[in-house]
């Protein structure tokens, strides 16, 4: 029995928070104290400011619902590294969102245990992330948390959305999942209007709007939302076709780039072809060069052109040697055309 009524409350708001609806009598068991005692220490909660409902049926029950403000959470040892863990990592990988990832860090590892900040401080002095250098559009966690919301409580929403061709028209849209991938976000959607499932960039959206309209859940095409969202992601248009043929193995080929597995089809044991077409020529060209192997390349002309360009410059800085007959200034100039329009 938890006689100790500190403890005793600590232990009902921990189980409160651990599933999404308790009977009285569960709760009694658990904390070995009379369903009368529990009715008292909910009121208790209440008064902390602890939002907790009461529920119908045949014995009654509560759970713990959301307020006008964020009551302490209770987490156990390993629930606390996770989330520290889990938050660091933020820093590094949810681009336009690392300041407020911070802000919860440092008010999660202020009341940490000794032994616990020390676990997590250690295993962040131990571990870094590689930054690339490359970022993406910043993500607004407002944005992020309301489409997660509506995507669990099932609900439209409705924004207006620019077109990469640079068209704004509005949208109403049944939310399914959050897709993250390479620096970006997606929303999988089902568009009402063209009764159709459609992706959307959330950072190409503007004041994403809840309705309060619910509706019921419809089963993903493909049952995989990440692979359904790469897929499309990789076969959708863009401005330069390339396509390799390559004397090497598909498995081969998949660990030496970062393309998507989609964009690699094998034709025999030996060799196989992987879709380069990108809006950008130097990520083309990026993408042949980790081939590290012989390829053919069918491609639009914009395509070879420029890596002709870029074969020039390599081979020029391959060959030029201080104090030679070349010199820096004698670097072939080549027009830039639309490489980078």
């Amino acid at each position: 029995m938890t006689s100790d009524l500190p403890a005793r409350m600590l232990r009902l708001l921990s189980l409160l928070q651990t599933r999404r609806e308790w009977s009285g009598t569960e709760l009694a068991d658990r904390l070995g104290v009379t369903g009368r005692t529990i009715r008292r220490d909910i009121d208790r909660l209440r008064e902390l400011g602890y939002p907790v409902e009461g529920t119908t049926g045949h014995s009654g029950g509560y759970r713990l619902a959301s307020g006008t403000a964020m009551p302490p959470l209770l987490l156990d040892d390993d629930e606390a590294t996770a989330t520290a863990v889990a938050l660091r990592t933020a820093v590094g990988h949810l681009t336009g969102m690392e300041e407020t990832a911070l802000r919860a860090l440092a008010k999660l590892e202020q009341v940490l245990p000794h032994r616990l900040r020390t676990q997590v401080a250690a295993l962040h002095q131990a571990t870094t992330t590689i930054d690339w250098g490359q970022r993406g559009p910043r993500t607004d966690p407002t944005v992020l948390a309301l489409l997660a919301a509506a995507c669990r409580d099932h609900e439209t929403v409705t924004f207006d959305y620019t077109t990469r061709g640079g068209t704004q028209a509005p949208r109403r849209v049944e939310p399914h999942h959050l897709i993250a991938s390479g620096g970006l976000w997606y929303l999988l959607a089902h568009d009402t209007a063209q009764d159709d499932w459609r992706i959307y960039r959330l950072d190409r959206m503007t004041a994403p709007t809840p309705t309060r309209h619910h509706f019921p859940p419809r089963p993903v095409p493909g049952e995989d939302p990440a692979a359904y969202v790469a897929g499309k992601i990789a076969t959708a248009p863009v401005r330069y076709r390339a396509i390799a043929t390559v004397r090497e193995p598909a498995e081969t080929i998949r660990r030496r780039t970062w393309a998507l597995a989609d964009r690699i089809q094998p034709l025999d044991t030996n060799t196989c072809t992987i879709d380069c077409s990108s809006n950008h020529l130097p990520g083309i060209a990026h993408t042949l060069t980790a081939l590290d192997t012989d390829y053919t390349l069918d491609a639009d002309p914009q395509v070879t052109a420029y890596l002709r360009q870029a074969a020039e410059r390599l081979h020029h800085a391959a060959t030029y040697q201080a104090g030679g007959q070349t010199s820096p200034h004698d670097r072939p100039t080549t027009p830039r055309g639309d490489t980078h329009k």
